[in-house]
């Protein structure tokens, strides 16, 4: 976004970010604007790619998928060809909810939600392993989830911003 983002965007973001359900007009109320300039803020912000989609958080464990898993995983061979293979793969597996390349020893850094253990060691032997691409995945079980968030820190952006959330 070229320009800076000011109290009233910075306000707007925070409330969306912990509350993509709630209208227009209670954005606007909460912010001090009427429902069209504060439309026309969140167009604005959606057109700038600031606000990248709004989206419905479920709770997992109620829907059985309580087994969440860390993988991190070095290829065999990390070329362009096998990188973009891996990553075109990644991208189909439901399993995986997050991906991410790293530094260091290992190519990339996964997690991984799935119903229990075998249902993990599936996803293993017959996702990741059957493409003949890894060659070390080391594995860590969430035991217990300390902070899981989406929200940015918009304190970070910059100074004014933090003073106003």
């Amino acid at each position: 976004m070229s320009e800076t983002l000011d109290a009233v965007d910075a306000k707007i973001l925070d409330l969306i970010q912990h509350d993509a359900g709630l209208s227009v007009a209670e954005i606007a109320e909460r912010v001090g604007l009427s429902s069209s300039p504060c439309w026309r803020r969140i167009k604005r912000l959606e057109d700038a790619g600031v606000i990248q989609r709004r989206v419905t958080i479920l709770d997992r464990e109620s829907l059985g998928l309580g087994f969440e898993v860390y993988c991190t995983v070095k290829l065999s061979l990390p070329t362009k060809e096998n990188l973009e293979a891996f990553e075109i793969a990644i991208l189909k597996w439901p399993e995986v909810v997050q991906c991410a390349t790293v530094t260091g020893a290992a190519d990339y850094e996964l997690r991984v939600i799935t119903r229990d253990m075998h249902a993990f060691d599936d996803f293993l032997r017959d996702k990741i392993l059957s493409l003949g691409l890894v060659s070390n995945i080391e594995s860590r079980i969430v035991i217990r989830a300390v902070k899981n968030t989406t929200a940015v820190p918009l304190g970070l952006v910059s100074p004014y911003v933090s003073a106003v959330i």
